[in-house]
């Protein structure tokens, strides 16, 4: 029974985690973007959005990771055979990858707060994708243990996964495209009224 227990809260912790790690890189984009902004709106919103990164980070990101560390040694500790298992020691290597990309969204938080972050929004775009590769691995490893398949099918997902990433990216410099042409023929109304 304290399996099961262990193994829901972990999933929970899992589930809260990725969900702060997903919403706290698109909160740095969105920082470093209001640097575009007239004031006073660039002040006001990096203030709003230091206040919203700051408490994401500490209420809902961290403690989501730290539920899933502490119910994942849960459950290590009911079944410490597991830990022989070779998809386990990847699966761990993944996870203590990600635990270093939570420390460095940390790290990039006071750094936006002291106003010497030196990432763009686009790459910040590109830094949010990493906490989605690392989900697939880590849960196909889990779901698939050591029969990882290596078939069409799974090549085909990983394709597909591939695929929407690029197009993630290719629609984020479409629509800085898209600002910079607003601005420009916003910028050029007030000459040819003149």
């Amino acid at each position: 029974m304290a399996y099961s227990w262990f193994k829901a809260f972990h999933i929970i912790g899992i589930v809260v985690w990725f969900a702060g790690l997903f919403y706290l890189v698109r909160l740095f984009i969105y920082h470093v973007e209001a640097e575009q902004e007239p004031e006073p709106a660039r002040t006001i919103l990096k203030k709003q959005y230091q206040i919203m990164e700051l408490r994401l980070y500490r209420i809902i990101t961290t403690p989501g990771m730290l539920v899933t560390v502490a119910m994942a040694i849960g459950l290590v500790s009911t079944e410490p055979e597991v830990l022989k298992q070779g998809w386990l020691h990847f699966k761990l290597l993944f996870v203590a990858i990600l635990l270093a990309y939570h420390h460095y969204c940390g790290r990039l938080m006071k750094k936006l707060a002291n106003d010497e972050c030196r990432w763009t929004g686009q790459q910040l775009r590109a830094l949010n994708e990493a906490p989605t590769v690392m989900l697939v691995v880590i849960v196909l490893l889990a779901i698939f243990k050591d029969n990882l398949p290596t078939d069409i099918t799974a090549w085909g997902i990983f394709g597909l996964i591939i695929f929407m990433a690029v197009t993630i990216q290719l629609y984020a410099k479409k629509r800085k495209r898209d600002k910079e042409k607003l601005m420009a023929q916003i910028s050029q109304v007030p000459q040819e009224q003149s």
